[in-house]
């Protein structure tokens, strides 16, 4: 089998200013394997554009469960993911760490594609509703491609399947993840996480 991992690419992303090292000044560009490294388990593994493993989740419950995890490499935890039961549609609330205890850190809420359009969710970061604090996910032309745009309807991130240096395009469980320049990585990987899990593929 073939590298699933991103081919080298010029210009490696240096971490910005910012503390966390999720965050860095130039874009970066992900390869999500909708495959967990655990035999017989549920998830996805994210490597960078090095081919490094940077994030994974597991879930060694059945597919499509309430509550997951993002890990880093290391296997800690980065956020905890829980749908919450509503009456017409989901919601999943992310906490820092590990845990569902306090406010969720972010909310995902999916929205009828009737009355929508193109929207698929609506994400609230922090305690705070501001406009500053929105995003959108929206759905590109192919089932397994989106975007998150912020307040100002600016791309911070776009989800594709992954393609070779010829054109050439892998499976459907191969995906590739753009994220822009001072956009929390761990953040829009953990929204990818939700879109899995609304999709049923996690």
């Amino acid at each position: 089998m073939g590298k699933i991992h991103p081919e080298n690419i010029s210009s490696p992303s240096s971490t910005s200013s910012c503390s966390s090292p999720y965050v860095t000044s130039n874009r970066e560009t992900f390869t999500i394997w909708m495959k967990s490294l655990v035999f017989h388990g549920n998830g996805c593994t994210v490597f960078n554009s090095k081919g490094e493993l940077c994030f994974r989740v597991d879930n060694y419950q059945e597919r499509c469960c309430n509550e997951v995890f993002l890990m880093d490499l290391n296997g800690q935890v980065l956020f905890s993911i829980k749908k919450e039961k509503l009456r017409v549609f989901g919601r999943w609330n992310g906490y820092l760490c590990g845990g569902f205890k306090g406010r969720p850190w972010f909310q995902v809420r999916k929205n009828c594609t009737f009355t929508r359009g193109n929207v698929i969710c609506n994400v609230n970061l922090g305690n705070e509703k501001s406009i500053e604090n929105c995003y959108k996910i929206q759905k590109l032309d192919k089932k397994s491609s989106f975007k998150v745009t912020n307040s100002t309807g600016e791309i911070v991130a776009e989800l594709k399947q992954k393609q070779s240096s010829r054109g050439f395009a892998y499976g459907d469980d191969v995906l590739t993840l753009e994220v822009e320049p001072q956009v929390d990585q761990s953040l829009i990987m953990a929204l990818v996480t939700v879109c899995g899990l609304i999709s049923r593929k996690l």
